[in-house]
């Protein structure tokens, strides 16, 4: 897989890093596929960063047409003008239908080139009024993590760079490839939930209801296999429905159901990677009831069918008992 890092003065010395820990170090050892990392630019001029740092390139725009995917790393200064060559390069690189992500506030430059125009975008939560005044043709999302739209992402501030670099390999490679790399990163491979969650508040009350839920969620990981409602969650908190519910989302950004649905398709992708167990034992393993309701899911979450998983990303399968995710009661 090729993968083009568009560089050009006024760049973030974060989200290079970020962009080459995830596809510019080799982790074959590891069992995940080796990646083909070009620094592109207008010219092979060394571009300086903040810090004292710099980058050189090693390969001109024109290499954005062989690229499978082209990352633009987020802006220190996120009004900074692009140069013309890069969006004259974008524009064209999305017209041939080549995948284009965006970290922070490389929104800033997507929209600079018109390829948020009529779509729906996110930066960091302290941005999107910036975004939005002088890109008012731009759809700003103001708490999602990333987003995709017509082939484009887009992601919130700094750590949720990491968090789109590991999902655009995780639907590209598969979920044991974008798990191996996280667990070199010392990071998750997914976070749930929105941004709003990091501009809440904490209390003293609520770190105590932060616990407890994080009780519940350890004890719903472990029994995937199990039904689980917002009832039943609640009861194992010592919460009313109504107040669990409220403090779930205040925690992790998202609803319990939503945030079980997210674990159970991860489980679900490492069974489907990882063993030959048939589709309907996979979904009561990790508490779909049925192959037509993890089927559904799939579809909504990922664009494919369980089957279509299996085929893309399926491994020689492990020993019984040997490294499979803990998914029955």
């Amino acid at each position: 897989m090729r993968i083009a890092l568009v560089a050009f003065p006024g760049i973030r010395a974060f989200d290079v890093s970020v962009i080459t820990e995830v596809w510019g170090v080799d982790r074959t050892d590891r069992g995940v596929p080796a990646f083909d990392l070009r620094r592109t630019a207008a010219d092979p001029a060394p571009i300086p960063m903040r810090g004292g740092l710099g980058l050189t390139p090693d390969r001109t725009l024109a290499w954005l047409s062989r690229a499978d995917l082209i990352v633009v790393p987020g802006l220190d200064d996120h009004l900074t003008p692009a140069p013309a060559p890069v969006l004259e390069a974008l524009r064209l690189a999305h017209t041939r239908g080549t995948p284009i992500a965006a970290l922070c506030g490389g929104a800033f430059t997507l929209a600079q080139a018109g390829l948020l125009d009529g779509r729906r975008a996110v930066t960091h939560w302290n941005l999107t009024e910036l975004l939005r005044t002088h890109h008012p043709r731009v759809t700003v999302v103001p708490d999602a993590l990333f987003l995709h739209d017509d082939n484009i992402w887009t992601s919130a501030g700094t750590a949720a760079g990491i968090d789109l670099c590991l999902h655009l390999v995780r639907t590209t490679r598969g979920a044991e490839a974008a798990a191996a790399i996280a667990r070199s990163m010392v990071t998750a491979p997914f976070r749930t939930g929105t941004q709003a969650q990091f501009i809440e508040q904490p209390t003293p009350h609520a770190d105590r209801d932060a616990d407890a839920l994080a009780s519940v969620r350890a004890h719903a990981l472990t029994h995937l296999a199990q039904p689980h409602t917002v009832a039943t969650l609640a009861a194992r908190a010592g919460m009313s429905p109504r107040s669990f519910a409220r403090h779930f989302q205040a925690t992790t950004g998202t609803t319990p159901l939503r945030w079980l649905i997210t674990q159970r398709i991860a489980a679900a992708q490492k069974l489907l990677e990882r063993t030959d167990h048939p589709l309907p034992e996979v979904a009561r393993r990790t508490g779909f009831g049925s192959e037509i309701t993890m089927r559904q899911h799939f579809a909504a979450h990922l664009s494919t069918s369980p089957h279509a998983y299996r085929l893309a990303f399926h491994e020689a399968p492990t020993r019984a008992g040997v490294d499979t995710p803990r998914t029955d009661p």
